[in-house]
């Protein structure tokens, strides 16, 4: 290919919106073009580095024994009704009617899709396990896009889904997937760290992340010095420390019973510090949430009658609900652990009139004795002895509670969230914390898509059975924009070999007469031996070729200057000198560089 069949338009500055590396190079290099608030198009060398990175996709996955599938992007309604997720999706999902009023969903994941697929050829359990993936468009109603193609509203996703027998099975599936990951990321020269992670909106037992540390993340990541525990902190656990007394000493029951001590103006746990002149490992922080799509059953829970649940197909579930959260008073609440305790799509604190209503006080004087919604307790209280609460009354707080004694949580779990200092669970060592980007997510589903949407099987028994599902997914602009954050300098991207838009740039000074003629006949030699070869054959100034041949970041330049002739120059992007290789030889050495540069990538 030649330059001046691209329609390239290189910036020297990027448009003052653009306000990360990868966005502002992708944009620079004329890789993609803006067409609205989070919405890019791939240019043809960034659709090339694109296609490329598709393929490695592919290769590794069909190499694990996953196939291709093509769903619509718009997808029946019908089926997100179904599978409970209609309601409990959120703003994000982007929904029309069709001429004859049908409900219809421009697809933000395919869980819904590939299970109504199967669903329709799936009878015996010899089908199991099933294998399939796709790599699609997206759309997410992004409040605020941002990063380029990093967090678009338009995107494109691998989905892996399979469907499986049983949770052995589902766990071979779940490795492979994981296995397959750590290939493909090894070939775009990216360095993973795998984490332990919140199944969110998806459900399911269990998840993992593969993310990239990155200064621009949008993941706080919890790693442990000691060992290689890691964890998204929506996920992370800690070992449990104990709640200490003013002494510095363990807690200590006491038969004293509850006093309610006036407290003007005392809101925050700051206050109460002062006052009580404690530490705030002797409080009980109380907070209301409200609970948005729960699906845990609260009819016998406290307040629970005056929760009204909704009926949808096979779901059952509570559009608005409360809890009282109990936590230790130096700890905060983990709200994605919170939701996948309450099996709810979201959380969020109550609002002062909410408070009052189940609390019958204002914020800082909630105490779980005396609220009128479920009491949710974290296990850091379950060492508490003698603690100062909230008494439910405006002005003042309680002191001598004794947790199970006092009152009686309704649930326990841990929703704590773990921080910088904190033990490991595993090995005890000590936490640390950097940011990181999630590239791939892979989840074990469990029956939660199958059984509300009535698929089935008979098994060796020839018994009904449900299959158990696992989903995997890869953003791939994601990674993209990714592989640039890891891999640039001031004068522009650095691309891996494998992902490059091309893998050669020929830069003549000026396309005439012997520069002319040894430009093509290099072109022509790496051509036919198949090495991607672009030659830069515009009228321009040798600085523009140059700059814009860094900008765009070819792993090899070479340089055909009249005062070099009979030699050219060849420089790999990513090292600071240029070797000088006769012509008729550098092809050959060309093909040599490129071949270390993939083995490399492994």
């Amino acid at each position: 290919m030649k330059v001046s069949q691209i329609p390239l338009r290189t910036l020297r500055e990027a448009p003052a919106e653009a306000t990360i590396a990868s966005q502002q190079l992708m944009l620079r290099a004329d890789l993609i073009r803006k067409l609205g608030n989070g919405l890019y198009t791939y240019m043809p060398l960034g659709l090339k580095s694109y296609r490329k990175l598709e393929a490695i996709i592919k290769q590794e996955l069909e190499k694990s024994g996953a196939l291709e599938f093509k769903p619509t992007v718009i997808v029946p309604g019908e089926i997100w009704k179904a599978s409970g997720r209609w309601d409990t999706m959120g703003p994000q999902m982007l929904t029309a009617k069709n001429r004859q009023e049908q409900d219809m969903v421009v697809s933000p994941t395919a869980e819904e899709a590939f299970t109504a697929i199967m669903a329709q050829g799936l009878t015996s359990y010899k089908q199991l396990p099933i294998n399939c993936y796709q790599i699609n468009t997206k759309y997410r109603d992004e409040i605020r896009p941002r990063y380029g193609v990093m967090r678009g509203r338009e995107f494109n996703m691998m989905d892996g889904y399979t469907f499986n027998a049983d949770d052995e099975s589902l766990d071979q599936s779940y490795r492979a997937y994981a296995d397959a990951y750590l290939a493909i990321f090894k070939r775009l020269g990216l360095k993973v760290i795998v984490v332990k992670a919140d199944t969110g909106s998806m459900g399911g037992s269990g998840s993992e992340e593969f993310m990239v540390e990155s200064s621009i993340g949008d993941d706080t990541l919890i790693l442990c010095h000691g060992c290689d525990y890691a964890a998204n902190v929506e996920k992370a656990a800690c070992k449990p420390d104990p709640a200490l007394g003013n002494d510095g000493k363990p807690q200590v029951k006491t038969d004293l019973a509850v006093e309610e001590v006036a407290t003007p103006n005392v809101f925050s746990i700051e206050d109460m510090e002062k006052f009580f002149n404690a530490t705030p490992k002797t409080f009980i922080k109380s907070l209301i949430y409200r609970v948005i799509n729960s699906t845990l059953d609260m009819g016998s829970a406290p307040g629970g009658k005056e929760l009204k649940a909704v009926k949808d197909g096979n779901l059952t579930f509570y559009p608005v609900s409360y809890v009282c959260v109990a936590i230790r008073g130096d700890l905060e609440v983990n709200e994605a652990k919170l939701a996948g305790a309450l099996k709810a799509s979201e959380v969020c604190l109550a609002d002062d009139e909410e408070v009052r209503k189940w609390a019958g006080a204002g914020h800082g004087f909630v105490g779980p004795l005396t609220v009128r919604c479920p009491v949710l307790q974290d296990l850091s209280v379950e060492d508490m002895h003698d603690a100062i609460t909230g008494a439910g009354k405006d002005g003042f707080h309680i002191r001598h509670v004794e947790p199970d004694r006092d009152y009686s949580p309704w649930l326990k779990a841990d929703v704590r969230t773990a921080k910088e200092g904190d033990t490991c669970p595993v090995c005890g060592g000590k936490f640390y914390t950097t940011r990181g980007n999630e590239l791939g997510h892979i989840f074990k589903l469990g029956k939660k898509y199958t059984e509300s949407m009535g698929v089935s099987y008979l098994d060796k028994n020839g018994k009904a059975a449900v299959p158990t599902m696992g989903c995997y997914g890869i953003g791939v602009d994601r990674v993209l924009a990714s592989i640039i954050e890891a891999n640039h300098d001031d004068k522009g991207i650095i691309w891996p070999v494998s992902v490059a838009p091309m893998t050669v740039c020929i830069v003549p000074i000026k396309y005439k007469d012997a520069m002319k003629d040894a430009a093509d006949k290099l072109y022509e030699e790496l051509m036919a031996a198949g090495v991607e070869v672009l030659l830069d054959d515009r009228d321009e100034r040798p600085g523009v070729k140059f700059n814009d041949a860094d900008l765009i970041g070819f792993p090899v330049r070479v340089t055909v200057g009249d005062k070099n002739l009979p030699k050219v120059e060849i420089k790999l992007r990513r090292e600071a000198e240029a070797e000088l290789v006769p012509l008729d030889e550098a092809a050959a050495r060309i093909q040599e560089l490129v071949k270390a540069e993939f083995a490399a990538l492994g």
